[in-house]
């Protein structure tokens, strides 16, 4: 069953939870954007070592649940793996998650959650 046009109708942007190379590169393909103040929220966040959970699931959350106007979030697999048990229980369809490898952790399609459900899908 198809959703409604208002379920994302107004969904324009991607958002990016991810290291500093992964958000950069996005960034100059010229997704990046900040809302108007005075709240200025930014649809990317870098993670790095000193990044703590907390944060990232904050990110997560405000990308999947509050913001309305994010159809695709892109997360790096290597982080999506510190909130496992978020992704995995994310199953909306918009704004859709997306996990990506990075240069330093290549892609494991075996801890992906959309594959997951793939392959339980098709009786796996």
């Amino acid at each position: 069953m198809a959703l409604p046009q208002s379920a994302y109708k107004d969904r324009e942007f991607l958002a990016v939870i991810g290291d500093e190379d992964s958000v950069t590169g996005i960034l100059l393909a010229g997704v990046g954007h900040v809302t108007d103040p005075p709240d200025s929220q930014k649809n990317y966040l870098v993670v790095d070592q000193k990044t703590d959970t907390a944060t990232i699931e904050g990110a997560f959350d405000s990308f999947t649940k509050k913001r309305k106007d994010i159809a695709i979030v892109l997360i790096n697999q290597h982080i999506a793996d510190k909130i496992r048990g978020r992704v995995d229980s994310y199953t909306e369809a918009f704004p859709s998650v997306l996990e990506i490898p990075s240069k330093d952790h290549p892609y494991d399609p075996d801890k992906d959650s959309v594959m997951k459900r793939v392959r339980k899908l098709f009786g796996e």
